[in-house]
């Protein structure tokens, strides 16, 4: 299991008054941190990153300073965009559970649960530096089996890219390993929907690509899905 994160620690710049902790499950990421590239390397691996993953490194600036300061400012960005598929999913799963074919079906299902159990962690670990949950208007992609597809496919790949964008801004190695525990899940998402709708498992081929905040805050406001 990994050490419970203090997130007193987390934000050296002082941010967090309080400590709020939450335990995650273990992950591969464990195995670099114990292996050869140890809890150093990742804590300070830009470069190591940068090596392994040509795209990561080019994603730009943490989120804007409205998310607060540091790791609690990416934290509260991966809540943001786990709000959305959360609140996607829910009312996905009360239109259209029983009309979709049946691994639609169990996609909807498994990732249901896994984006609400996101939103929870993120929430806990934040405690009340928590960004509360915008409102969301999805329109046909939570009612018409076909747009709901089409949407997943296209939020599970941003989240992706996402996570990955901010990987080098991470300074904490907790908070690095507890976003790596997620990302991972959401790339498993992300292949599903993409072979469920018959297109590349891998659509950006053996490098995914990182995706600045700046650019994905953008594409999510295009979509009209945000309305208060």
């Amino acid at each position: 299991m990994f050490n419970q994160i203090n997130l007193a620690e987390i934000d050296r710049d002082g941010a967090v008054g309080e400590a709020r902790e939450i335990a995650l499950q273990d992950t591969r990421l464990d195995f670099f941190k114990k292996g050869a590239v140890g809890a150093g390397a990742l804590a300070g691996g830009s470069v190591l990153l940068g090596a392994l993953a040509p795209g990561a490194m080019a994603a730009g600036a943490p989120p804007r300073k409205a998310f607060g300061k540091g790791d609690i400012g990416i934290l509260n960005y991966a809540l943001t965009l786990e709000y959305l598929e959360a609140a996607f999913y829910n009312q996905a799963t009360d239109n259209l559970t029983g009309k979709l074919d049946a691994r639609t079906e169990a996609f909807l299902k498994v990732v249901t649960r896994d984006e609400n159990a996101h939103v929870k962690a993120l929430r806990k670990a934040l405690g009340r530096k928590a960004a509360k949950s915008p409102k969301f208007d999805f329109k046909t992609a939570v009612t018409d089996p076909a747009t709901f597809k089409a949407t997943a496919e296209v939020l599970e790949n941003t989240g992706v890219s996402a996570y990955l964008g901010q990987a080098g801004n991470i300074k904490n190695v907790k908070v690095l390993a507890a976003a790596g525990s997620i990302v991972t899940i959401e790339a498993r998402h992300a292949a599903v929907i993409n072979d469920i709708n018959g297109n590349a498992i891998t659509p950006d081929g053996p490098f995914d690509k990182a995706l600045s905040a700046r650019k994905v805050l953008a594409a999510v406001k295009k979509t009209g899905f945000i309305v208060g």
